[in-house]
């Protein structure tokens, strides 16, 4: 049995304080770009004129090309982005092997659709991720990660992330029946913009929602928290 979760004290005021998002925010756009828009668009072009195979060696030389450049201007290369590049490096190296672009597409479907159970089953047994995910960035108190209120919100946004992981992998499906090269651009283009429209849905979502409760505050001190690397 669990214990009954306390509520805030509208007496007592919970500031929750959120650092500069700028750069946070530049970074996402960063990744975005350097780990599946051009790489993807990249695999769309070389299939348009060369073909699939030159397409792949393609995405192989660019994420070597990143990291090297990468390396070069910063002393420290990001864990997210060397395990992103490593991940999408894998990718094209199994579908070089299997010799099929259809590899190299449905393995992130597959990642969408896993992404989507396990957001949407840690929603409905009522331990939901976003909760921990939130706490790697801000600071919770821990009155306030007990109140009911608070944790239907993280109930609510893991299951609009989990749905938007969901059409995401529904999409890329669909677009599959156009071909290969629509496929490809549907991945790299409209799975992005899908990305980020779900992540800044999720955000405001989840900051509207704690403005309505008594006794909590949000407030941005870009001076107040360091940004993950």
């Amino acid at each position: 049995m669990f214990s009954q979760p306390s509520p805030v004290d509208p007496l007592v005021e919970h500031v929750i304080e959120l650092g500069d998002l700028r750069p946070t925010l530049a970074r996402g756009v960063r990744l975005l770009l350097e780990t599946v828009v051009v790489p993807t668009l990249l695999l769309y072009c070389f299939m348009l004129t060369v073909g699939a195979f030159d397409g792949l060696l393609a995405v192989l030389g660019w994420c070597v090309l990143t990291v090297a450049v990468r390396v070069s201007t910063v002393r420290r290369v990001p864990g997210t982005i060397l395990l992103v590049l490593t991940m999408l490096a894998a990718r094209a190296a199994i579908a070089l092997a299997l010799s099929s672009v259809y590899v190299f597409l449905l393995q992130p479907i597959a990642g969408s659709m896993l992404m989507a159970v396990l957001f949407i089953g840690s929603a409905l047994i009522g331990r939901p991720i976003t909760m921990r995910l939130a706490q790697d960035f801000v600071h919770l108190p821990e009155r306030l990660v007990g109140d009911a209120r608070v944790r239907r919100m993280f109930v609510q946004v893991s299951l609009l992330w989990g749905l938007s992981r969901l059409l995401d992998a529904g999409m890329s499906l669909g677009v599959l029946h156009f071909g290969l090269a629509a496929g490809v651009f549907s991945r790299g283009v409209f799975s992005g913009m899908l990305t980020a429209m779900s992540i800044g849905a999720c955000a405001y979502f989840g900051w509207s929602r704690l403005h309505r409760i008594e006794g909590v505050r949000v407030r941005f001190n870009p001076r107040g928290l360091p940004t993950p690397g």
